[in-house]
Order: structure tokens, then C-alpha cells, then sequence
């Protein structure tokens, strides 16, 4: 019988040597999950040579781990998306019969996106790039806990330097490492790569507001600089340092409201606490 959604979890633990699982960890629950999308690809190297029209061989390049979850976040695994950590992720398929696990090794967050619109929760995605993965019949953890959570939008708020924002009906931020992969030429292992290296990081997002007011105009004509806060629900927040809009519109329609739109772009630092 196929697995379905509902027989599938995911957990993390923080790895203390990169690309190695602790011993006996105590696997955490991300949040509540909405989709998980594991993607290993071998980055065959295709050959060919003349005297036939057919590939020679097919060799294995570079392992590519890809992994993107969309969940509503738990403030355990928030207080960790600005930091660089490594970490071992378990996809547990389970049934009565058994269970098929996959394991990702050696995942760092390339980005992460934060979305909260009226009328829905706080919901994030984030893509990690895993050093390797692997094929499990058994749990590798000695622990399972899970943090299934939701966060409405009434929980949530922007703030614009101290000024809490009255008109937002939606909000999205992006923070992206730009992680590389290096591989080296090498004997053992030389399929993985052997750093997982942070380059430039891009800060960025956007704010909807009903169109109440021409303070957005007025910060983009008169070059503003502000700060961004983002409520996450309870104490937690993001913030957003030296913003600017990136653009401010107004899309106006005889038959609707009319919204204004402000994709922002910031220098930083960001602190998520």
C-alpha cells in the first residue's frame, strides 16, 4: 500500500560535527507541517564517445540534497533562522507494518520565507541544502517530540520603527543565505561536498496595506529609512534593520478597494528573538 500524508513527520536535531547525526538524539518537531519535499539528485554526468549514437556511461557527479518543508512554525526552530547551524533531518513514512525513513545529513537553511495574510496563519518555507542523505528502516532517534502549533493573524503585527502598523492585511519577509556548495577532488566521499559555505545574504519582502494613507509614497519620494518588526506570535519577532521601499502601487480597479503594495529591501542586521 502507498504511504500517504498523514503516516509521514519530520524531525531535527542540531548536529555538533557537520554532516554527522549526534548519537541517541532527541529529535524536535519543526512545527505543524503542511508539505515536505525531499529531492536527492546524483547530478549524473552523462559520456558519450565516438562509434556509437547512445550514451558510453552514466557517472555519478556531484550528490545534490535538497530539501523544502512548509509548516506553521514553532518558536523553538524560529530562534534558529538567522544563525547558520547545521542540522540532521528525519523523515519518518510509518505504518503498522513498519517504517521507511529518510535522513538528511549536513542541512543548512539557504532561505526561509515568512508569510501572514488576514483570515490565515503564519506560515512559513524553508529550503535546506543537506550534505547527503540516506535510507533508514529504523528511527534514529532515542526521543520524538512533536511542537505542532498555529499562529492566526490577529496574534501577528508589523511594526514601522515603534509604530505598530493599523492597515496591514498581509506581510511577507525572505531571508536568503546564498549557501555554495564546494566539492574538492578527492578519493573518499568525493561525490559530497565538503563545505557548505554562507555567501551575501539578502534581506527583503513586502507589506499590503489597505490604501488609507500617502506615508509609504512619502517614504519612497523622500528616500526614508525605517526599521521593520514583525510579530511571530506570543514574544517572538523579527526585525528588520535600515529599510527601504523598494516600490510603493496602488493598483486601482473601479470594482474593488484599492491596496497599496511595498516590497522592501533591507541592509540588516535581521534578529529573530
Amino acid at each position: 500500500m502507498p504511504y500517504g500524508g498523514h503516516e509521514a513527520k519530520l524531525y531535527y536535531v542540531e548536529e555538533t560535527t557537520y554532516g554527522e547525526t549526534p548519537a541517541s538524539p532527541a529529535m524536535q518537531g519543526i512545527g505543524s507541517v503542511i508539505s515536505v519535499d525531499p529531492i536527492l539528485n546524483p547530478s549524473n554526468i552523462k559520456v558519450r564517445g565516438t562509434g556509437s549514437r547512445d550514451l558510453q556511461f552514466i557517472k555519478r557527479g556531484l550528490r545534490q540534497a535538497d530539501l523544502r518543508v512548509n509548516y506553521y512554525p514553532h518558536a523553538l526552530f524560529m530562534a534558529d533562522l538567522t544563525l547558520l547551524k547545521s542540522y540532521s533531518i528525519e523523515i519518518v513514512y510509518e505504518k503498522a507494518s513498519g517504517i521507511f525513513a529518510l535522513l538528511y545529513q549536513g542541512c543548512r537553511i539557504d532561505n526561509v520565507t515568512a508569510e501572514c495574510s488576514v483570515e490565515d496563519c503564519l506560515k512559513m518555507t524553508t529550503d535546506f541544502i543537506g550534505r547527503t542523505a540516506g535510507i533508514l528502516t529504523t528511527k534514529v532517534g532515542t526521543s520524538y517530540t512533536d511542537h505542532e502549533t498555529a499562529i492566526p493573524f490577529y496574534e501577528s503585527y508589523v511594526k514601522k520603527n515603534t509604530i505598530t502598523l493599523e492597515r496591514v492585511t498581509d506581510f511577507k519577509f525572505v531571508i536568503a543565505n546564498n549557501l555554495k556548495r564546494i566539492p574538492v577532488i578527492r578519493g573518499q566521499d568525493g561525490y559530497m561536498l565538503k563545505y557548505l559555505t554562507a555567501r551575501h545574504r539578502d534581506l527583503s519582502g513586502e507589506v499590503t496595506f489597505n490604501f488609507e494613507t500617502d506615508d509609504e509614497f512619502d517614504d519612497a519620494i523622500n528616500d526614508n529609512e525605517f526599521s521593520l518588526e514583525f510579530g511571530l506570535g506570543g514574544t517572538n519577532k523579527a526585525t528588520f534593520a535600515g529599510c527601504k521601499w523598494q516600490n510603493v502601487s496602488t493598483p486601482t480597479r473601479i470594482e474593488d478597494l484599492v491596496a497599496l503594495k511595498a516590497p522592501f529591501v533591507a541592509k540588516g542586521p535581521v534578529s529573530i528573538s
